[in-house]
């Protein structure tokens, strides 16, 4: 079993017990090679295990290994492999249906490129532009090629009426952006659109995005 395997076990299990994987909603992959082992459908990250874990190419081929059983691929393994596709650095990619960014993917976007207004720094310094994706079923194709094809820059997303998706170089970068995007989405729904509220302006904004090197725009 490869460390990144490992991490993301490891990863998953921590994820479960703060909440944000509850049941066995979410899913979780790592880019290995070129492979990416997915959790399989039905699998909970509390308890998740490397046998558990299904495998497939960039391009979705299933690889097998002799002739037992393989696990059920994830029904949302074309957003996975969707977000691979957008950035070859990518290693991880975390979607979860967390109980607030699930909330916030059911409201109109602050704007076309983040769903999220600049209320603090910390969304746009580890995550940056959080787009809204139009809804569609689980599993639909269709979704996967929006994330595929936008001409947004961004390393995570709310999937509407549906949950997030995020992507890192590493699992704790990745994971690191799914909590983000997730505690970004509680302070939208705590602070709800009361007028008058502060925002970052535009130049502080420009400053951290530029001081910190994410997507933004």
């Amino acid at each position: 079993m490869s460390d990144l395997v490992e991490e993301l076990l490891a990863a998953g299990r921590g994820l479960a017990a703060s909440g944000m994987s509850p049941g066995t909603s979410g899913n979780v992959s790592v880019r290995v090679g070129d492979e990416v082992r997915l959790s399989a459908s039905g699998t909970s990250l509390a308890t998740l295990t490397a046998e558990q874990m299904d495998r497939t190419t960039l391009d979705g081929t299933p690889v097998t290994e002799g002739d037992g059983p393989t696990p059920r691929p994830t029904k949302e393994w074309p957003l996975h492999l969707a977000m691979y596709a957008r950035d070859p650095e990518y290693r991880c990619v975390v979607h979860l249906h967390s109980p607030s960014a699930v909330a916030a993917s059911c409201l109109a976007p602050w704007r076309e490129h983040t769903a999220f207004a600049p209320v603090t720094p910390y969304v746009v310094v580890r995550v940056g532009s959080v787009p809204l994706v139009r809804c569609a079923a689980r599993g639909d194709p269709a979704q996967a090629e929006r994330v595929r094809g936008s001409a947004l820059r961004f390393h995570g997303a709310l999937l509407q009426n549906h949950g997030s998706i995020a992507a890192g170089r590493t699992v704790a970068e990745a994971v690191a952006r799914a909590v983000e995007i997730e505690e970004a989405a509680r302070v939208r729904l705590r602070r709800g659109d009361r007028l008058g509220a502060r925002l970052l302006t535009d130049d502080e904004v420009r400053e951290l995005v530029e001081a910190y090197g994410q997507p933004w725009g």
